[in-house]
């Protein structure tokens, strides 16, 4: 399929360069979305469906007559012959759903399915299943476990040939409706996230093409961890990035404390900015007088009073209010020319709105804003912030957020993240900001209600699919809950689902982790592993590093990738003790080889990355290592939770009493 592109001779049907040079781009794209992925198979399963799908159920006479059904292998991508026959289907196709849904209680007119086994590529393996032979009991599939626990190296891998029931669901849910799906860790709730993407160009493809899509993570390492997965299902357009990068308006050189980036990402701060970009418009005290030739046209204050309050009441952006009024003034003399008797057309209202008279008039009533400068103000004008914040915050909050030094610029100024969040907030306040058609937001649950608001913005025509983990919450401002954060995010509606089916973490591990939950999230459902093999779980008691890497060293005999997890601030013991021992490493987000295969973690930097074993150094400093205990427990419990195969604790100080 990729050699026909490629051969393909475009001399003759095109009308000019331009024509050519869109054309030969779409040919491009289109080989780079036909790459051949050595390592990943065509194919990983088969149905075999008892009668045509999508056709009526066939009568007595039909059985009589031995109607046959249709057999469908589902792959990655769609690969057709060089007849344009189908050999593959795509996975996302509707008739590629029962592989995922049917069961032995719903059999959706399957006679059999056939699931791949394979290894570096090769067929190793495959097991059937006859779903409507009354005879054969269900089973738990040797081959999904088999994928499952398979080794873990390189980048994220897709989850298509493992896709369970409850996951397949919110992958085909509709592109209308927002989604958001709490999982606890290891129930695949980032590949069901970056699934629902694929899904979604495969069935809308030609409306996401125009609105375009968007997945937001937590840091660039756990970006730079996904980023193969929709290019290995073909999807090369989806465009990825933080929430800092989205809000990136200005250098962010600061940081603030937990007390004032509370108060900063409250969602009170968006009414604190609307007052102060609003308090800009002055209403008028004195009339415009426009000069025609030889005819004066006079506005009076009281009517400019009433334009002005017009707009302020239908509360639109600032910016399109202050492109509005000349024209609204230029309309009211095109009103008073009318009267005299004269006809004028819309090439005098734009001239009139042009008119230098009216222009001043425009600059002392509605001035233009600069976000930047309005939130530098508010941040180091006391008075400013009072007037504004009145009714908002108290005065401790406004204290808070203040700074104690003045700056000279917006250049100059060493802004914070939450700053950053706060400019583009009063961006939006002053134009309008561009929505995209699909947003996947990951790792949710670590936003303020400002950085909410912030993606929200970038989805107000479109939807959203929300992932995140209530207990794995590690900033002083996570969310409290699903309900009050989709507010925030301005989709209300979504509709929230819950995976608690664990398919990464095992047994043992998840079960030590699940006993901080009480204290970190009460009431959330625990995660039940579905994993056969219990994993390797161990608490070691160390007395110095060098133990610690020995345990790393224990752990690289396995197959796979090990993470050494460690609090940010024992990082750099642990690098002088991994130094000494000659043990390469890799840091967070850069890829495992054959060669490498230890990565040096600082826990801050754990969420959303996943190794086949993990060496887990010191939990209490990783609690104490956080603002309070509450965001510390959470953080433990993040980095408790990478493991796939096995874990490793190692300890000299007492472990948290939490995990007794």
């Amino acid at each position: 399929m990729r050699e026909d592109v490629e051969n393909l001779d475009i001399t003759d049907v095109t009308a000019n360069w331009v024509n050519a040079a869109v054309l030969q781009h779409q040919i491009d794209e289109r080989i780079k979305a036909l790459a051949d992925l050595s390592h990943t198979p065509l194919f990983f399963g088969r149905l075999d469906y008892l009668r045509p799908p999508n056709r009526p159920r066939p009568d007595i006479a039909d059985k009589a007559e031995g109607a046959e059904g249709e057999r469908f292998y589902i792959g990655r991508r769609h690969v057709h012959d060089a007849e344009g026959d189908p050999m593959v289907i795509d996975w996302r196709a509707p008739v590629s759903q029962p592989f995922y849904r049917a069961s032995k209680k719903d059999p959706m007119d399957v006679g059999l399915r056939r699931r791949f086994g394979y290894t570096s590529g090769d067929l190793t393996a495959y097991e059937d299943e006859h779903l409507s032979d009354p005879s054969e009991a269900a089973a738990t599939s040797k081959l999904l476990q088999q994928e499952i626990e398979r080794p873990r190296v390189g980048p994220m891998r897709d989850i298509v040939a493992t896709i369970q029931p409850e996951q397949d669901e919110i992958v085909r849910a509709g592109l209308t409706g927002s989604v958001c799906v709490q999982g606890g860790p290891g129930t695949g709730k980032t590949a069901v996230g970056l699934h629902r993407v694929a899904y979604l160009l495969y069935a809308h493809r030609e409306r996401l093409a125009r609105t375009g899509t968007l997945v937001i993570g937590p840091n660039q390492s756990f970006l730079h961890y996904i980023e193969q997965v929709l290019p290995a299902l073909g999807e090369l357009e989806v465009k990825q990035a933080t929430v800092d990068d989205l809000v990136a308006h200005v250098e962010v050189r600061g940081t603030d404390d937990a007390t004032a980036a509370v108060v900063k990402g409250d969602a009170r701060m968006a009414e604190v900015l609307r007052r102060a970009v609003r308090s800009h418009v002055t209403l008028p005290t004195e009339g415009v007088v426009v000069v025609r030739g030889s005819r004066r046209w006079r506005v009076p204050a009281y009517e400019l009073e009433t334009i002005v309050g017009e707009l302020l009441d239908r509360d639109i952006r600032y910016g399109a209010a202050r492109e509005a009024l000349p024209q609204r003034i230029a309309h009211a003399v095109l009103v008073q020319m009318e009267r005299s008797g004269e006809a004028p057309d819309d090439r005098v209202q734009d001239a009139v709105a042009r008119n230098t008279a009216v222009k001043a008039a425009v600059k002392a009533i509605w001035p233009p804003v600069d976000p930047a400068k309005l939130v530098l103000r508010l941040l180091t004008d006391a008075d400013f912030l009072a007037v504004h914040a009145d009714g908002i915050l108290d005065e401790d909050e406004q204290k808070e957020i203040l700074w104690s030094k003045p700056v000279r610029s917006v250049k100059s100024a060493k802004w914070s993240p939450a700053d950053a969040v706060l400019i583009d907030e009063a961006t939006d306040l002053v134009q309008r900001t561009h929505s995209l058609g699909h947003v996947v937001l990951d790792e949710a649950q670590d936003l303020s209600p400002m950085q909410y608001r912030a993606v929200g913005r970038r989805c107000t025509t479109g939807s959203a699919t929300v992932l995140g983990d209530l207990a794995q919450g590690t900033t002083p401002w996570a969310t409290r809950s699903w309900d009050e954060a989709l507010a925030h995010l301005g989709k209300g509606e979504a509709v929230i689902e819950e995976l608690t089916a664990g398919f990464r973490v095992p047994t043992d591990v998840i079960a030590y982790a699940s006993r901080l939950l009480p204290h970190i999230a009460p009431g959330l459902t625990p995660v039940a592993s579905v994993r056969e093999n219990p994993g390797f779980f161990e608490v070691r008691p160390t007395t110095a590093d060098e133990q610690v890497v020995d345990a790393c060293e224990e752990l690289l005999r396995n197959e796979g990738s090990v993470g050494l997890i460690a609090a940010d601030a024992r990082i750099p013991a642990l690098t002088e003790a991994l130094a000494a021992t000659g043990l390469t490493y890799l840091g967070p987000g850069e890829e495992t080889t054959a060669q490498t295969r230890l990565t040096l973690v600082p826990a801050s930097l754990a969420k959303g990355l996943e190794y086949d074993y993990v060496v887990l150094d010191e939990p209490q400093a990783v609690v104490d290592g956080e603002p309070d205990e509450r965001t510390g427990l959470r953080r433990l419990y993040v980095a408790l939770t990478r493991a796939v195969s096995g874990l490793t604790v190692t300890h000299a100080a007492p472990l948290p009493q939490q995990l007794a």
